[in-house]
C-alpha cells in the first residue's frame, strides 16, 4: 500500500487558482491511474483528471481548460493546478493510486 497526502487546499475567490499536492509515500511510477477525484457536500465523488496508460490523462468536462494534471516521479509527487476557480469547484479533493489507495482529501472553497 502507498500513502497519499494532499496539501495546497484553502479559500480563494472565484477566478482565483490553487496548487493541490498529492504526496506519495512510494513510487508511483506503476500507479494503475493515478489521479483526481473530488467531492461536493450532498454529491458523489466525481472524477476530476486521471493519468491513465503512457501517461494519457482524462478531465471531467467541467474542468478541461482550466485545470491541469501532472506528475513528477522522482518526487513520487502528483500535482492539480487549478486555474479560473469557480464556486462550483467547491469540494473535498482527494488523490488516488487507482489501485485502493487513497489521502485524507484537502478542502477547496471557492467563495467571494
Amino acid at each position: 500500500q502507498v500513502r497519499l497526502v494532499e496539501s495546497g487546499g484553502g479559500l480563494v475567490q472565484p477566478g482565483g487558482s490553487l496548487r493541490l499536492s498529492c504526496a506519495a509515500s512510494g513510487s508511483i511510477l506503476s500507479a494503475r491511474a493515478m489521479g483526481w477525484y473530488r467531492r461536493a457536500p450532498g454529491n458523489q465523488r466525481e472524477l476530476v483528471a486521471v493519468f491513465i496508460h503512457n501517461d494519457k490523462t482524462i478531465y471531467a468536462d467541467s474542468v478541461k481548460g482550466r485545470f491541469t494534471i501532472s506528475r513528477d516521479n522522482a518526487k513520487n509527487t502528483m500535482y492539480l493546478q487549478m486555474n479560473a476557480l469557480k464556486p462550483e469547484d467547491t469540494a473535498v479533493y482527494s488523490c488516488t493510486t487507482g489501485s485502493g489507495d487513497w489521502g485524507q482529501g484537502t478542502q477547496v472553497t471557492v467563495s467571494s
